[in-house]
């Protein structure tokens, strides 16, 4: 009944939000522009903040629409590269004729959409070919698809790079770093011809052992028969995905407020009084936050169980136990592809040294094919995205790939 709590919530606030939605549209047209604070500016920015409260379930836009390259602008458009009922390898075609290496950027399938990555995406446009693994909603997926468990995960990662040919990068962040590590050692056990040149794993669980987090704990403090017990629930018939189980976004969003829940009412309260006083720049950045934050896909519960299994509990892949399509999963036979791992020093999701585990897993590169970095004084998402992930990350990773290519 989780889902249909979560629908029964959803649909008696819709009306009320409509609401605060058409108040807030004649409390704007009485303030007239005023950035003057008064009870009216008051009152519509309680009514903003009751439009605002709810999730959304589609993908938000990149809206990447051009990029500087070199010293000119030139347009940049979305082309659906390859599809598959559970995502879409989405290319992010520039119209220039220099050629650029190639990048495919694996996006976490953790309960939000890849647009997470827009600032990553947005960085690397400029000197690079990218592509993006943009996930689907997994509700909106027929029950006919079929199933999508971890293996599909990695065989998605193997085909992508397949569709984009010989000679790619993967770049890939946060949990799908696990997958991607597998992907790459199938290819290279197969002499698969399109295993990628450069492999940059980023803020990812390749071992969870490795200075175990709060979230790395409570993965462990259950038996499976929990998860798919609390926190699996069923897609309601409304849906295109009806029936299908899910381990709903609403789910995965909860449990990462929780953790740093202070800070997010901090946020909204800092929210209203910017909206009040009328600081509209500052309440555009907060919005723009949140706006992200608060859209959720669901993930197949087939390909979630399997992950607290195989990654959080038996740590299948450092023990030398994970195996895909039935064959052992050997990093060792990684013998071309240069390896780069990144951590955040305060990362509270995934620990200094669980990516960098990823090293001792690689036995068969030399050093000169592996580099490690610790960016000092970030956390999780300053990995990916921010001042250093756009100064001081970001030429690492730029200078991994035309060292490799």
């Amino acid at each position: 009944m989780l889902y249909q709590a979560y629908q029964a919530h959803s649909d008696i606030m819709s009306p009320v939000r409509a609401f605060a939605g058409a108040a807030l549209t004649s409390v704007s047209e009485k303030l007239n522009g005023s950035a003057r604070p008064s009870m009216l500016s008051n009152l519509g920015a309680a009514y903003e903040m009751i439009t605002r409260a709810g999730l959304t379930h589609t993908r938000p836009p990149y809206g990447i629409d051009s990029v500087m390259v070199g010293n000119r602008e030139v347009a940049v458009t979305e082309e659906a590269f390859d599809v598959t009922p559970f995502a879409t390898l989405l290319h992010f075609k520039k119209d220039i004729d220099q050629e650029q290496p190639r990048v495919l950027i694996v996006a976490p399938l953790s309960g939000h959409f890849a647009t997470l990555l827009r600032a990553t995406v947005r960085t690397m446009l400029a000197e690079h070919d990218v592509y993006i693994t943009d996930w689907h909603n997994a509700r909106d997926v027929p029950l006919a698809d079929g199933p999508f468990d971890f293996n599909d995960y990695s065989g998605h990662m193997i085909r992508f790079l397949e569709k984009i040919g010989p000679g790619a990068h993967v770049v890939a962040v946060c949990q799908p770093c696990v997958a991607t590590l597998v992907a790459v050692s199938v290819m290279a056990q197969g002499d698969n011809p399109a295993q990628p040149r450069s492999m940059t794993l980023m803020a990812g669980p390749i071992d969870t052992r490795v200075n175990p987090t709060k979230v790395n704990d409570l993965a462990k403090s259950k038996p499976m028969e929990w998860f798919e017990e609390k926190l699996i629930a069923t897609v309601p018939a409304r849906y295109a995905g009806g029936g299908r189980r899910v381990y709903p976004g609403f789910v995965q969003l909860t449990a990462f407020m929780a953790m740093n829940l202070d800070r997010h009412i901090k946020a909204h309260r800092e929210l209203y009084t910017n909206l009040a006083n009328g600081e509209h720049e500052k309440a555009a950045i907060t919005k723009a936050f949140y706006d992200e934050y608060f859209a959720v896909l669901d993930l197949a519960a087939e390909f979630y169980l399997e992950t607290v299994k195989l990654v959080f509990q038996d740590h299948a892949l450092p023990l030398g136990q994970l195996t895909y399509d039935g064959v052992k999963v050997d990093p060792a036979a990684i013998k071309r592809t240069m390896l780069f791992t990144v951590e955040g020093e305060k990362d509270d999701i995934c620990a200094v040294g669980q990516t960098l585990a990823a090293h001792d897993l690689c036995t068969s590169l030399r050093p000169y094919r592996k580099r490690h970095h610790m960016q000092a004084g970030v956390g999780h998402y300053g990995v990916f995205s921010g001042r250093a992930w756009q100064n001081q990350i970001y030429p690492m990773v730029k200078n991994v790939i035309l060292q490799s290519d």
